[in-house]
């Protein structure tokens, strides 16, 4: 599939200050495509594992359209994105149009999807940026979407260890959330998978991989050299940029043992029984 090329002017936020920008768009207008927690590695876990061939496929937030090209490609029955930002939706739909895809303009919490009329649900980097009413009220609008025994991949940052201190937990939201312009809100593999349970769901399978959003060696293997000499480019002639970026990956290296990428694949079920035999693969 061809890849789309995008200006700064065609991101969603593309009007607002460097200063002001979530930290996600800070970086999509700098010209990184990857954007999620655990890389492009925990992305292809979740997809190669959720069983998308001959699905009805929506995803939630599909931003630049980046996971939705790689959707498409493992050939769907369908596929459907939901995203609340006009621009965001216009982009996946023209990455997805020509595979006979879509993309609608709608909040996760209320897709206006009919009920039962999904066999996957992917959604990635999305659920941290709400608070843990929100994220319930996405969790149980994923499980009002999907048929049963449909599958919810979720691609998210998580807090390390099980147990973590909450004064720490605490801080680490805090410091996050004035780096990114976001209020982040990251949990433990045990708070995810208790989220979804209330739901419904049953966590089959977990994955971790480093929180390495800003390091050299996770940006060569998601971007490839010649993009990331790009955004190093770009990021030294702006300094604004330069001070966000530095800004945000003080942070992440500050509490790089604490936090994590995190894959979850669950599956909706009648019951909101919990399997405690959870199946956890490490990444890198």
């Amino acid at each position: 599939m061809k890849t789309l090329t995008l200006s700064a002017d065609d991101l969603p936020l593309s009007q607002r200050r460097t200063e002001d920008l979530p930290g996600h768009w800070l970086l999509a207008r700098l010209g990184k495509r990857v954007l999620r927690p655990g890389g492009k590695q925990t992305t292809r876990w979740l997809l190669d594992h959720v069983h998308i061939e001959d699905a009805d496929v929506v995803e939630l937030a599909p931003g630049l359209g980046r996971t939705a090209s790689e959707i498409v490609s493992r050939s769907p029955r369908s596929y459907i994105g939901v995203d609340e930002e006009p621009k965001a939706a216009a982009l996946v739909t023209r990455v997805v149009s020509p595979a006979g895809g879509r993309c609608i303009q709608a909040r996760a919490q209320q897709t206006e999807l009919a009920d039962a009329s999904a066999d996957v649900i992917v959604g990635e980097a999305m659920l941290t940026m709400q608070t843990n009413r929100g994220k319930a009220a996405i969790i149980s609008e994923a499980a009002r979407v999907l048929r049963p025994g449909g599958r919810y991949a979720i691609h998210e940052l998580g807090l390390e260890p099980e147990g973590i201190d909450p004064q720490l937990a605490e801080s680490i939201r805090k410091d996050l959330a004035r780096a990114i312009k976001v209020n982040a809100r990251p949990l433990t593999i045990a708070e995810w998978t208790a989220l979804l349970a209330e739901s419904g769901f049953r966590v089959e399978s977990t994955y971790r991989a480093p929180m390495a959003l800003l390091e050299l060696r996770r940006n060569l293997a998601d971007e490839g050299l010649l993009r990331v000499l790009r955004i190093a480019w770009r990021v030294l002639r702006d300094p604004a940029a330069r001070r966000r970026v530095l800004g945000m990956r003080r942070v992440f290296v500050t509490y790089r043992e604490h936090m994590s990428g995190v894959g979850i694949i669950a599956v909706r079920e009648e019951t909101t029984e919990v399997d405690p035999r959870l199946s956890t693969r490490k990444g890198e």
